[in-house]
């Protein structure tokens, strides 16, 4: 703003005031606008406060949407649809998914070969028990089959549940959480897919074993019918055999 003009404005508005009647007044020119000039600018501090605590609070706000939690988890039904396929192996029947429980079973019902005090009744019970396993490997692996169709109704919810939720989210916060949890989601898929896999490539095992252990169960029915200094005993043929 023009010093000289604010000056010359106040002489002029002195000039044309009506004289005083009961004292004079004097009027410095320079000191009021001095004045007038301190004022504006104390007043743009002002309005420059105001603009940062306006920023202030919108930042606040801000801050406050991102740390915003999620309202929602979808961990409780994840963790139950991995503990009912868990449940299902481990209910199996069979050879025990224990790896030392099952080395002991494996190697008294599949042997390498067979010894000389093996009566023909024990190979016709042992016989028996690999088809029983076989059949209990199968059950467990149609039981998981079951479970996991029964879950794809119960995932296709949660996630629609969470990509709405995602979608919906306020701030950073809630949009990374809704992401972590589809990402558990997809995790416990893929374990129920590895637990699947395990099942079904254990009933291939064991039936492939059987077929191994018929094989030298008939080697060594026929090296004892042959004759080698052992006494044959006779034993009935079931179709556990087959």
């Amino acid at each position: 703003m023009n010093k000289k003009w604010i000056a010359a404005s106040l002489a002029c508005l002195i000039t044309l005031a009506p004289p005083a009647r009961a004292q004079w007044i004097v009027l410095d020119p320079d000191n009021l606008v001095q004045n007038v000039l301190q004022a504006l600018r104390e007043l743009e501090q002002i309005n420059n406060q105001i603009k940062q605590i306006q920023n202030q609070v919108q930042m606040l706000s801000n801050q406050a949407r991102n740390l915003t939690s999620l309202d929602f988890s979808a961990l409780n039904q994840l963790r139950a649809a991995l503990s009912a396929t868990n449940q299902l192996i481990q209910q199996g029947q069979g050879l025990a998914f224990n790896v030392s429980q099952m080395e002991a079973s494996f190697t008294r019902l599949y042997p390498t070969s067979y010894s000389a005090a093996t009566t023909g009744v024990q190979m016709s019970a042992d016989a028996r028990q690999r088809w029983q396993n076989a059949l209990e490997a199968l059950r467990t692996a149609t039981k998981v089959q079951s479970q996991a169709v029964q879950n794809f109704a119960s995932d296709e919810q949660t996630m629609v549940d969470l990509v709405n939720r995602s979608q919906s989210a306020v701030g950073a916060l809630q949009a990374m959480q809704a992401t972590n949890q589809l990402l558990a989601l997809q995790s416990r898929q893929a374990m129920q897919a590895q637990q699947l896999q395990i099942t079904q490539d254990r009933a291939a095992a064991l039936e492939q074993a059987r077929q191994v252990a018929v094989q030298e169960r008939a080697r060594e029915v026929r090296r004892r019918f042959q004759g080698d200094g052992t006494g044959y005993t006779p034993y009935t043929v079931n179709f556990y055999d087959n």
